[in-house]
């Protein structure tokens, strides 16, 4: 294995050294094409982007440490300890160089070579996109023994740079307020924010990055605050992740090294589960998409794998054929690589296209499995014990698939006897409930709308998918079910897991259970389900979360749902402005059945006046971990979680 090395660039990081591509006037009027939205997921982007910056003066060898602040009006401080962003005057613009990085977008350092020979970013929109979407924002350089200062109303500079200090040390500290005209969420997420920051000192070991939250303190007084530092990295990574798996070998297998100038990093384990979980970064991105180095690594694995089993006779007893998903299941791996100038393709640009990068990580899988399963000859049968098990189940559960997929398997349109379907055929209308049992079924199918609404009613709960084996999911009647009424099929020649889209019949799969521990159980096993087999409904923006109320509260001819405690408890108040609640009558909805179909349809189903939460994914390795801890055989961790977030009506995966 050749030896991972530091990256290193030029010392010589000054003004010079800005490229400008663009301006910035297109980013307030389309935010969302800058930084996918204006709500929870761009707000905190915000935040991701500088944090980029100084990631990249990290990779380049000048900075170990970045520290993040919220402060008590949401507003945001990132401080690093790296060179400093150059404060001379750039020739081509006639300006500082500081204010050349912060008001046109595309200008920075990781456009010059000679900066940076990897960018953390070099798929994000930079600075200067931050700066156009705050109210105000100021920079603080540190730098030649000087203190350099400028700040910026909505992106433009308010004044010249200028030196208000002297100082001994290097850095930069940028603070930023978002703008409220453009955001439609503006309350920073502590537990997001952390876990990004956790998941950057697992892709960079050695640096250690910080959150301290000033809004709020804790019993002893303290503010909220968290700090991480990996020495190991993705090893680290792979513990954090399998913390309530058991694993099959003693330690993690470490890839580290360059192979034809790209810079890889690979931890992989395998353990007693029957999901194959996998995590691929560029320059510390996450692409969830997967792409060339995910594609590399596949085909490293199956190969040395499939070559070491066959040549030790393990494979001889089989009498069917071993392919590319018996390798992996099982299997947590996480792939980091570092592309001077990545391609990126996908709907939301997150797959690597770059051709050379899959040759290259091929090629080193290859060679360290080969020498690890060579040294390692015990872990190495336990492991091909492991794909011959997933084999042998994969072909049950081919049976058991086939029987899903049939043609005409129940009526004779081959949907399911119990679903309720609706007279629209255009999927983009059409909308499925599932809902939890006949009763509260029959109340959905008495108040929707039959145009475009389907229900499907699911008897009791569905199978925990987390603890058992693939062909077993397959057999079970409700999941059935619901493949036959979603129109989806699961199996390609190239990939017996993937999800075929082209029948979905609903472009809206809304979940609907009771407001109670059993609904919430329920509602927890199906989108397990979805994440672990039908995770591009997921990514494809097609699963939602139906929120009935949890009270009515009448008083005389008055009445109003209330959705939480707090709605009641305000309501309360603004009815009784005497304080006694006299006359209140609180009804707390426990089951869906206890509504009518018009109060059903009122709350929960009218597309005019309804709450639908969307299911979406921003952190692809949390979530697993999440799941895992949540439906699998560790007690401990779960009851630690659900103590932990018990104060909250619902918990958001």
């Amino acid at each position: 294995m050749e030896e991972g090395k530091r990256i290193s660039a030029s010392k010589n990081y000054n003004a010079d050294n800005i490229q400008v591509l663009e301006g910035l006037e297109a980013v307030r009027k389309r935010p969302a094409m800058y930084i996918g939205d204006i709500s929870k997921r761009g707000l905190h982007h915000l935040v991701y982007e500088v944090i980029d910056n100084s990631i990249d003066e990290a990779l380049a060898g000048y900075c170990d440490r970045i520290d993040v602040i919220i402060h008590k009006d949401n507003s945001i401080s990132v401080i690093d300890n790296g060179r400093g962003i150059p404060t001379g005057l750039h020739e081509k613009e006639k300006r500082s160089a500081l204010e050349v990085v912060m008001t046109v977008l595309h200008a920075g350092g990781k456009f010059d070579k000679g900066s940076y020979k990897v960018s953390g970013g070099l798929h994000g929109v930079g600075v200067s996109c931050v700066n156009a979407l705050s109210e105000n924002l100021t920079a603080t350089i540190y730098r030649e023994n000087k203190i350099f200062f400028q700040e910026y109303a909505i992106g433009k500079p308010k004044e010249d740079v200028k030196v208000i200090g002297e100082t001994t040390k290097n850095g930069t500290t940028i603070w930023f307020k978002p703008d409220h005209t453009v955001f439609t969420e503006l309350v920073y997420d502590f537990d997001i924010l952390s876990s990004r920051l956790r998941e950057l000192a697992f892709l960079n070991k050695g640096i250690k990055l910080s959150l301290l939250d000033e809004r709020e303190t804790n019993e002893e007084g303290k503010y909220s605050n968290a700090a991480f530092i990996s020495e190991l990295g993705l090893i680290d990574f792979i513990a954090y992740l399998d913390t309530t798996r058991e694993e099959l070998t003693p330690d993690p297998i470490a890839i580290e090294g360059e192979k034809n100038g790209v810079p890889i990093e690979i931890a992989m384990q395998y353990n007693t589960s029957f999901t194959e979980n996998l995590h691929s970064y560029v320059n510390n991105i996450n692409t969830h998409e997967g792409g060339t180095h995910l594609a590399g690594f596949r085909r490293g694995l199956t190969r040395t794998l499939k070559s070491y089993a066959e040549k030790s006779g393990m494979l001889a007893k089989l009498k069917f054929d071993i392919n590319g998903d018996d390798f992996r299941e099982g299997l947590t791996a996480i792939i980091s690589v570092k592309v001077q100038e990545p391609q990126f393709e996908g709907q939301t640009k997150t797959k690597l296209g770059n051709s050379e990068v899959m040759g290259a990580v091929d090629q080193m899988v290859s060679e360290c499995l080969t020498n690890y399963l060579e040294e390692h000859p015990k872990e190495a049968k336990v492991i091909v014990n492991k794909v011959i098990l997933a084999a042998t189940a994969r072909h049950a559960a081919r049976k058991a698939r086939e029987l899903v997929q049939r043609k005409n398997v129940l009526s004779g349109s081959g949907l399911p006897g119990k679903l309720s379907d609706c007279s629209e055929r255009d999927p983009a209308q059409c909308e499925i409930y599932l809902v939890e049992g006949d009763s509260a079924g029959g109340t959905a199918k008495q108040g929707r709308d039959r145009k475009f609404q389907a229900i499907l009613p699911l008897r009791g709960k569905i199978l925990n998918v987390e603890k058992a084996m693939p062909h077993k999911i397959f057999e079970n009647e409700e999941i059935r079910t619901m493949f036959t009424a979603l129109g989806i099929t699961i199996g390609t020649e190239e990939d017996s897991k993937a999800l075929n889209l082209e029948k979905l019949r609903y472009h809206k799969i809304i979940i609907m259970t009771d407001a109670d521990v059993d609904g919430s159980h329920i509602a927890t096993l199906l989108l397990t389900f979805f994440f672990r087999y039908m995770n591009e409904l997921i990514e494809e923006g097609y699963i939602y979360i139906a929120t009935p109320p949890l009270y009515l509260i009448k008083k005389g001819k008055e009445q109003s749902y209330c959705w939480s405690d707090d709605e009641r408890d305000a309501y309360i108040k603004k009815i009784t402005p005497n304080g006694k609640d006299t006359g209140v009558h609180i009804q707390r909805y426990k089951g869906l059945g206890e509504m009518n179909a018009e109060q059903l349809w009122g709350t929960t189903m009218d597309p005019e006046t309804r709450t639908l939460r969307q299911v979406t994914i921003d952190n692809g390795a949390e979530a697993h971990r999440v799941f895992s801890m949540l439906m699998g055989d560790e007690v401990p961790p779960r009851r630690e979680f659900i103590e932990k977030n018990a104060k909250y009506a619902n918990i958001d995966i």
